[in-house]
């Protein structure tokens, strides 16, 4: 389905943009009830990853604050985790499958002693489950980001010493091969194609230099992959995720950002975290 009128009304967006664009929270607003049903849902999928912190948070506190961003309330929550310790196959439209895998697995001894954080292994659930969705441009999304951010954790697990092993997401063809290698350009050049950058913005020796690299790799990406959908739902999805990139480095001022990496910093100092 193409959406001349809403893409053709979409500003143009730059990676410098420092302002002048719509948050993503007033974005979805403008593109609720303009999707068909079908393209609605992978923008659901998009916003399900503040599902995931939304889903962590409520587990550890019911009256915590939840992101705003995410589909699900405090009360879809309340539901959802009741439906699911009651069934052994819960159903409901709201509750996205890998929930409830999640929701098993940290009911497992097992779990307990395996060294992945929640973190990690509810990402490596969801980006499983995106990689399935019904639009080549969302798996090719998703899969990219489990490359990029697997090569990222493998690069610190080098750097740091820690045991790639159990920090790698996912069971993709560079996921095994990340999780195994001792190549010093981790050998996955063939399949993953951003490989150099990646490396190269590794060498960034300023933390919020190294991540605004890693997101205009993000970008370039988007860029291509959407050269030639015009009006199509895959430019807004593109248009999407690059207003959550900009607006995240709008809301980061000098002071800001450099606490934040600080903090990330000493995570890495203690354990390699995937971001979702």
């Amino acid at each position: 389905m193409n959406y001349y009128c809403l893409v053709a009304g979409l500003p143009d967006l730059h990676a410098e943009d420092a302002k002048g664009f719509l948050s993503p929270q007033e974005l979805r607003v403008e593109l609720t009830g303009q999707l068909s049903v079908a393209d609605a849902q992978l923008l659901t999928l998009l916003y399900a990853k503040y599902d995931n912190q939304n889903f962590l948070k409520y587990l550890k506190q019911h009256d915590t604050v939840l992101n705003p961003m995410g589909n699900l309330t405090s009360n879809d929550w309340e539901e959802l985790i009741a439906l699911m310790q009651e069934s052994e196959n819960p159903q409901d439209n709201r509750l996205l499958p890998y929930f409830f895998s999640y929701y098993q697995y940290i009911h497992e001894e097992e779990h307990l002693n395996n060294g992945i954080s929640p973190e990690d292994y509810l990402s490596g659930l969801y980006y499983e489950y995106a990689m399935k969705a019904n639009n080549e441009f969302l798996r090719s999304w998703f899969e990219f980001n489990l490359n990029l951010n697997n090569l990222q954790t493998a690069i610190a697990c080098r750097k740091h010493g820690y045991d790639q092993q159990k920090l790698i997401v996912g069971h993709n063809e560079v996921a095994r091969k990340l999780r195994h290698t001792h190549a010093r350009d981790y050998g996955i050049g063939g399949m993953f194609g951003y490989t150099d950058e990646v490396l190269k913005a590794a060498e960034e020796s300023d933390l919020m230099e190294r991540e605004k690299k890693i997101d205009a790799i993000k970008w370039a990406w988007l860029d291509e992959h959407t050269f030639f959908n015009y009006f199509s739902v895959e430019k807004i999805l593109a248009f999407v995720l690059k207003t959550e990139m900009l607006e995240r480095w709008r809301m980061l001022s000098f002071e800001e950002g450099a606490a934040i990496f600080r903090n990330l910093l000493t995570s890495l100092k203690q354990g390699v975290i995937i971001k979702a």
